[in-house]
């Protein structure tokens, strides 16, 4: 799979006021679902720092029309209005072609070949790890983009495998607070 950044000219952001990225996280789902987004669409998370702390979600999709069509329909089915383009170019992504296949353990190569993730980088260590190392994805692999290439960050964890840095059940900060 060839993996391409998304247009910028084919995007739009969502402001629902979401806190959190687990909300944003559900919300990009739920899109997906209910507007039949087509293959090729990334939707990614967006922190929005200022007054407001909160996570803006975007879409960035395959053609002008089907930017036209998801637009109308955000607004009728009462998304509020979009804004056009991406709030930045750091997005997390959420959805992008080959996401679904990434359930289980996988070489990294196969997660590579499978998905839209350009590379996998393995945090505090030099270059990229050996193609021939398992990751065992916890089905939550969450890449972001760096410099127009989807990156995932990755951890050692037991038995030499890898898993992604972002875990799928975090324990909030502060927690005890």
């Amino acid at each position: 799979m060839t993996p391409h950044a998304p247009a910028s000219a084919h995007a739009l952001t969502v402001h629902a006021g979401i806190r959190d990225l687990r909300n944003a996280d559900r919300l990009l789902q739920r899109l997906a679902a209910e507007l039949e987004l087509p293959e090729g669409t990334f939707g990614c998370t967006h922190l929005v720092r200022g007054d407001r702390p909160r996570v803006a979600v975007s879409l960035s999709l395959p053609s002008e029309p089907y930017l036209r069509t998801t637009w109308e329909r955000l607004t009728a089915d009462g998304h509020g209005e979009p804004a056009a383009g991406l709030p930045d170019a750091f997005g997390r992504a959420v959805l992008y072609p080959g996401a679904a296949a990434l359930t289980g353990t996988m070489t990294v190569a196969e997660l590579v070949a499978g998905s839209a993730i350009s590379r996998v980088t393995v945090l505090g260590a030099p270059g990229t790890p050996d193609p021939a190392t398992r990751m065992v994805t916890r089905d939550h692999v969450r890449p972001q983009w760096q410099q127009g290439e989807l990156l995932l960050t990755a951890t050692p964890a037991r038995g030499g495998v890898l898993v992604p840095f972002e875990s799928p059940d975090p324990t909030p900060c502060c927690a005890d607070h």
